[in-house]
């Protein structure tokens, strides 16, 4: 599969999740996306330390590791969130993540979400400067439309190869964005696959018929959702969240689940356009 994003839950333990960033590495896993507002509390960077800490000493091989952190996003509150898209916040954002996860150049920053607040080009705007600046390698967007993908993409030019946005059986609502960074040739990094953190546990009736390729296949059902997703075009990556090496090396082996057309079939009809 190759990423994985490490979700915070209630009662988030450090040295757990620390082991599931080491079960990562260990099963391939070469792409970890963060953002500064994840982790415990309201406190900012606690992931993105986190996961510094715990790829420093990885006991498998992490030299080719890729870390992409997003910014535009405030966290005043644990359950309150807003957004600020500001060049001078991005541009600050940007600084105290490249300090928390110890690079000079971040390999792939996104622009969190849209702040209404802003006019979405300033932002935009603010990804090119910190590129020109030697801050970021690549610049991704994130919960964008298909307007804004194609308003990115005129300011950043080839600096723009990722857009992550949700994406699930039960969440087809990207397809157009989907559909789009197949024309423009960009990475879709599919977020919330298996419909969040809440849905997560009981898939409930929008997978039920993934739940019956699961039994036939004598895999979780989680697998088959992201060997649905990676099956669905070439450019999506599917992001899950784990907070247990056990759910890592689950989400990690749906890579050698090679689904029948027949199977795709079934699944492909599975979902509808609502949250």
């Amino acid at each position: 599969m190759g990423a994985m994003t490490l979700t915070q839950v209630p009662g988030y333990d450090e040295a757990r999740a620390i082991r599931t960033v080491h079960a990562a590495v260990d099963a391939g896993v070469t792409f970890f996306d963060t953002a500064d507002v994840y982790g415990p509390g309201a406190g900012y960077g606690a992931n993105e330390s986190m996961l510094a800490k715990a790829l420093a000493y990885a006991p498998g091989p992490a030299e080719n590791v890729i870390v992409s952190t997003k910014g535009g996003h405030l966290r005043p509150g644990d359950q309150t969130w807003d957004t600020d898209g500001r060049p001078e916040h991005l541009r600050r954002a940007c600084e105290d993540s490249l300090r928390r996860l110890g690079l000079e150049e971040l390999p792939l920053y996104f622009h969190h979400r849209p702040d209404p607040k802003v006019p979405y080009a300033e932002s935009m705007g603010a990804l090119r400067d910190l590129h020109e600046a030697g801050l970021i390698r690549r610049a991704g967007i994130s919960n964008a439309d298909p307007e804004q993908i194609r308003l990115a993409h005129g300011i950043l030019g080839d600096t723009l190869v990722a857009v992550e946005n949700q994406f699930s059986p039960a969440f087809r609502s990207s397809e157009p964005e989907l559909a789009l960074c197949e024309e423009l040739g960009l990475a879709f990094l599919a977020y919330a696959p298996f419909g969040g953190m809440r849905q997560a546990k009981e898939l409930g009736a929008p997978y039920a018929p993934f739940e019956e390729v699961a039994r036939e296949r004598g895999v979780s059902p989680y697998q088959v959702v992201l060997a649905w997703q990676l099956h669905r075009s070439p450019t999506v990556i599917p992001i899950p969240g784990a907070s247990r090496p056990e759910s890592v090396r689950d989400s990690a082996a749906a890579v050698r689940l090679d689904l029948g057309a027949e199977e795709i079939a079934r699944l492909d009809g599975v979902g509808t356009n609502e949250a």
